[in-house]
């Protein structure tokens, strides 16, 4: 390595990016390309980077497979954080094995950290925390500690398990200060932000009031029974039963726990849960059929009791029923979580990120677009979606996560 790439890549490990271009900008040699790719992507110029990039890959030798793996692995890098989640994931894997097999601790455990970071943000918790688990982080440079603490931290937020995640966003704040890169310093603090603002509102007996990540974690672990609206779940000490997919059984038990300890009327229910305007003996022998259906559900945490005007939720053991819900009810709430990240995500990559079918987002995307809380940019299969305002958004108990079970 000769002397201009060294000092390059010095500069470059610094966050000093200017400096790093003024050794190789003019250079065309594979490890320069290299070099400026990396330069360009944390300029956020994704498109040329990547094209240096492989341009880079491409002109080292087949002698170079280590220098042609960093390549790829960067290109993952810049992959994941322009949320082209359609990237090949297997040739990062396989950049893993060639690092590993050639004794480059480092960006194999740096690669590995990647991949972890890509299962995380499509909601695959448990494969992403084995991954963290097959290496060791001590060797990795105080830079890439941070990313991989704070990827702890992000799995841990999702399991809504605030004191391991407080802990990891402790220990990236420590690495990104030996860093000494005042915008990864700034990312730490911001990603450990979400702990201390409000995360939901808690509605019981008609009261509502907003809590913290860590309120929300200690109403799921108390001998309450909570109806949790974020997560579409209702949740027991005895068992958690997840209702996403029963849009109308949730809608049913989050109106009746928002009710309790009194009852609802059928007409209420029929009106919010149907959207019925004129209510006809058919709707009501559809409510008695969901009904009947929710009570087979929830039958291991609660009763639902039929009252002389409506019915009424009743849990076994429980002694207070509380409605989790987030702080501004959006339809589209799932899409509007992953867009408030403050990253540009194509539609495509949303529907891997939730697990649903492209229509279904770009129906969703279109909707919020016309409410005004999202814009897009680009045209065609480079077109981008972005978040508009949205103060305070809350993002943490509505990204993906793993059904219980599941």
């Amino acid at each position: 390595m000769d002397s201009l790439i060294q000092a390059a890549a010095v500069a470059l490990a610094h966050g000093d990016v200017l400096a790093a271009l003024k050794h190789v900008a003019l250079r065309d040699d594979p490890p320069a390309l290299a070099l400026r790719g990396i330069a360009m992507a944390q300029l956020g110029d994704f498109e040329r980077a990547k094209a240096l990039l492989r341009s880079a890959a491409q002109a080292f030798s087949q002698k170079d497979e280590l220098a042609r793996a960093r390549c790829i692995v960067a290109e993952a890098e810049i992959a994941l954080v322009s949320r082209d989640l359609s990237w090949p994931s297997q040739a990062l894997d396989a950049a893993w094995a060639t690092l590993a097999t050639h004794g480059d601790v480092v960006n194999a455990a740096y690669a590995r950290n990647l991949s972890a970071r890509r299962l995380l943000l499509i909601g695959r918790l448990d494969q992403a925390e084995r991954l963290l688990a097959e290496f060791d982080p001590a060797p990795l440079p105080s830079a890439s500690r941070a990313a991989y603490e704070l990827t702890l931290a992000g799995i841990a937020i999702r399991r809504l398990k605030t004191k391991p995640a407080s802990a990891a966003f402790a220990r990236a704040a420590q690495a990104a200060r030996q860093a000494a890169i005042p915008a990864l310093t700034a990312e730490v603090e911001g990603a450990a932000g979400v702990l201390h603002t409000p995360a939901a509102r808690a509605i019981a007996g008609g009261e509502e009031r907003f809590v913290l990540l860590e309120e929300a974690e200690a109403l799921l672990q108390s001998d309450v029974l909570v109806v949790d609206a974020c997560r579409n779940a209702v949740h027991g000490r005895q068992a958690s039963i997840p209702l996403a997919t029963r849009p109308i059984l949730f809608a049913l038990a989050r109106i009746l726990g928002e009710a309790w300890p009194g009852d609802v009327s059928r007409e209420t229910l029929l009106a919010r849960a149907f959207r019925a305007r004129r209510i006809d003996e058919s709707h009501r022998a559809r409510l008695r059929v969901e009904m009947g259906r929710l009570r087979a559900q929830l039958h291991s945490l609660a009763q639902v009791n039929a009252t002389k005007r409506g019915f009424a939720l009743a849990p076994h053991h429980a002694e207070k029923v509380i409605v989790l819900a987030p702080l501004v009810d959006e339809h589209n709430a799932a899409v509007l979580a992953l867009l408030a990240d403050g990253e540009a995500w194509s539609s495509s990559a949303l529907a891997i990120a939730l697990g649903a079918s492209p229509r279904t987002v770009q129906r969703a995307l279109e909707q919020l677009a016309a409410a005004g809380k999202a814009q897009s940019f680009g045209g065609g299969r480079a077109r981008r979606w972005t978040v508009s305002s949205v103060p305070g958004f809350p993002t943490a108990l509505l990204l993906p996560v793993p059904l219980p079970g599941g």
